[in-house]
């Protein structure tokens, strides 16, 4: 059972168990480096089911001395804290060197099914990828990660997780002093694209990475030949793609908006990873935008599958030296990969929604699909209500749906779509059952997260806890929770923007 625990005198504590294979292997991708004291630290939160899956004794964990080490003012013994180097894409444009400016990797650890992840810092000061900031978080933003990566993975979605918010007791200036917060972090690895790019431009480190990359995601493929038609580097880039494809899709199927879809925050395992500016739908709008620094759009919800692909495309470049010593080949075999993708993303895309409109068959009528999204955003209807009230129609309850669309518009819809839930011949409570276990009644909603959030920011952790409550259990209707289900007022909605937190 790996802990944390007392060490000797005036030595940091240790966390049984932890590895650091990444820093060992791909020091040239990393700095050594310690995360900055806490003057007060204090727990605001841990993720006790994840510590467990972690073999990690939670009341190590809200030990004085494991507080210490979650707030990065202390390494566990044996550790090697390192900050990650990463290149990107932000907003299309290049950064050679971005890296943690603001976190730090501890090091890796195995779960209790013998999965190895990453246990990682954010907001544990100043690294040398700073480029100008200070290093630190707020509690507000690293709440928002722990919350809504918690709610991800309540959802099915691939995510990132959270194992504990450490308020530091330094105030942190941003638009005015706010209370400073460190975000401690798990993940399958928090190698993305963008350490690809770093490293493509590194010369020799490239291999070992990929070498590293497929043997921590792709195992499968360590067996491949390093060279040839089928060698495990072309293998490689179509198992990123496909996990991609499949993670859009469900961000798309939840109305989920990532908000700042640069190459650095694009995973090679095909986690989410980096909830800044991110948001849900309420209203269901393809254009939708939340993040404050996207004045143009980029990375609204409906061009997110465009996004993602041309980040894989970036991808594709680095791996281009590996896949085929001949230029020209090694671009052809690649570019047939990539266009994959647009096929992989609408079979993720078409069966989620087949499972969401109640049909058994995944290969859903595209037409159906497409109208109803049309009546959705011609009448601001609310995404997450709309499935469970198609739900209520089937049990004899119209009234929800009319309440998102008139009947006069949706009607004709309707018919179509009860012909196709009668030809599949199931009951019609069987189905709408069925639709319930697929489409979540809780989400974080915008505006109950954002007051959340606020209330923690001034020392009060209850609307925050029980908005977490709420959001890790989506599926299960109670009645005292029926607030978490109303979309958020249109004043609200009207001006209400996200930040990077950074």
């Amino acid at each position: 059972m790996a802990a944390i625990q007392d060490s000797t005198a005036g030595t940091a504590t240790t966390v049984a168990g932890l590895e650091s294979t990444f820093a060992d292997e791909l020091s040239a991708l990393t700095v050594p480096w310690q995360g900055a004291a806490a003057p007060d630290p204090q727990l605001l939160v841990v993720n006790e089911p994840l510590a467990a899956s972690l073999q990690l004794d939670v009341e190590g964990l809200r030990s004085v001395d494991g507080v210490g080490v979650l707030s990065g003012s202390t390494a566990p013994v044996g550790a090697k804290p390192v900050a990650m180097a990463y290149a990107g894409h932000q907003f299309g444009g290049y950064a050679p060197i971005l890296g943690d400016g603001r976190a730090l990797l501890l090091g890796e650890l195995l779960t209790s099914d013998g999965r190895r992840v990453d246990l990682h810092l954010k907001g544990s000061g100043r690294t040398p990828f700073s480029r100008g900031g200070d290093g630190y978080a707020v509690v507000g933003p690293m709440l928002r990660e722990y919350l809504v990566s918690e709610a991800m993975y309540a959802l099915g979605i691939p995510t990132t997780r959270a194992l504990s918010v450490v308020a530091t007791g330094r105030d942190v200036r941003r638009s005015g002093a706010e209370p400073g917060a460190v975000l401690a972090r798990v993940a399958s690895s928090h190698l993305r694209v963008g350490t690809f790019e770093f490293a493509a431009r590194q010369g020799e480190i490239l291999q070992p990475l990929a070498d590293y990359a497929i043997a921590r995601h792709y195992p499968e493929l360590t067996e491949l030949p390093a060279t040839g038609a089928n060698n495990r580097y072309l293998r490689f880039l179509e198992a990123v793609v496909e996990a991609q494809a499949s993670l859009v899709a469900r961000w798309m199927l939840t109305g989920f908006v990532h908000g700042v879809m640069n190459t650095d925050n694009t995973t090679i395992s095909g986690e989410t990873i980096d909830y800044g500016p991110c948001a849900f739908l309420d209203a269901f709008d393809p254009s939708a935008v939340f993040s404050s620094i996207d004045g143009g759009g980029r990375y609204a919800f409906g061009n997110q599958p465009t996004v993602l692909k041309w980040n894989l495309a970036r991808f594709a470049e680095t791996l281009l030296t590996l896949i085929d010593s001949t230029p020209d080949d090694a671009i052809s075999v690649a570019s047939a990969i990539l266009d994959t993708f647009d096929e992989r993303y609408e079979s993720h895309y078409a069966a989620g929604m087949a499972a969401k409109l109640g049909l058994v068959h995944p290969i859903v009528d595209r037409g159906l699909v497409d109208d109803l999204l049309t009546l959705l955003a011609q009448h601001g209807a609310d995404w997450t209500g709309t499935f469970r009230a198609l739900a209520d129609e089937l049990r004899g309850n119209s009234e929800p749906i009319d309440d998102l669309v008139p009947r006069e518009h949706i009607e004709p819809w309707l018919q179509r779509w009860h012909g196709a839930l009668t030809e599949q011949g199931r009951d019609a409570v069987e189905t709408a059952s069925a639709m319930d276990r697929v489409n979540p009644l809780y989400i974080p909603r915008n505006h109950q997260l954002d007051a959340a959030l606020r209330a923690a920011t001034d020392g009060d952790l209850v609307p925050f806890e029980k908005l977490l409550e709420v959001v890790t259990h989506p599926f299960d209707r109670r009645e005292e929770w029926s607030d978490y289900t109303e979309a958020a007022p249109e004043s609200f909605s009207e001006t209400f923007q996200t930040f990077c937190g950074t």
